[in-house]
């Protein structure tokens, strides 16, 4: 299989998933980037519904990154208990609110070296702040629906390393597409094709690449 005829493949999936999902968007609700941060580093192993009932609450409890820097990890932890591994994440985000208030005076970096840095920060959740808060595009959002998509449509051959499935992605997709591009594969997912084995044969994207059917990739534990 040749590069080419990959991108060719790649370009005709996205540009079907632009018909399909011309609004696709994020779904966390955030008034700041300071709270999509928080809102996004919440929703690992986590859907979009749960983190938004969840910050519902959480936003109005903590206005600003001092009252999170300062917080108290066991309250803290029963605040965001609902959303799953809230140990971790507790730690997480209050670190990352000191450091934010300590080094960059309150004020989310905006940079992917620098967002790279903050606890429990990878390329994923730096993604999605970098191009939602800020209009900064510096790569692709690999979740597990955008993994999911990459492998069963043989766009990577990557079957676990995210940051070699996202640089495989970005050669494929244009740059002004790479924001949007990860929500419309997020919809599609969704609504169309989730991870569970089903016949597969007739959506819209397996007409397109009829292989895609019959590969069913490994859920990522």
């Amino acid at each position: 299989m040749t590069q080419n005829s990959k991108q060719k493949r790649a370009l005709l999936l996205l540009r079907s998933l632009q018909n399909l999902f011309p609004r696709a968007h994020i779904m966390l609700t955030h008034r700041n980037s300071w709270e999509l941060l928080v809102a996004v580093m919440l929703s690992a192993q986590c859907t979009d519904k749960k983190v938004n009932e969840v910050t519902k609450k959480l936003f109005k409890k903590y206005k600003t990154i001092s009252a999170y820097a300062n917080a108290s990890p066991k309250e803290f932890e029963k605040d965001i208990f609902q959303t799953g591994f809230y140990k971790v994440k507790t730690k997480h985000i209050i670190e990352t609110a000191q450091i934010i208030q300590k080094k960059y005076r309150g004020k989310v970096p905006h940079t992917m070296e620098e967002l790279t840095t903050l606890p429990g920060v990878a390329r994923k959740t730096a993604n999605i702040v970098l191009g939602n808060a800020f209009g900064v595009i510096e790569g692709i959002a690999v979740d597990t629906h955008v993994r999911r998509f990459a492998l069963k449509f043989k766009l990577t051959t990557n079957e676990q390393n995210t940051d070699k499935i996202e640089r495989d992605l970005m050669k494929l997709f244009p740059k002004k597409d790479w924001l949007r591009a990860s929500y419309q594969i997020i919809e599609y997912g969704r609504t169309i094709c989730p991870a569970r084995k089903h016949q597969c044969e007739n959506h819209p994207l397996s007409r397109l690449y009829p292989p895609a059917a019959h590969t069913w990739p490994k859920t990522r534990s």
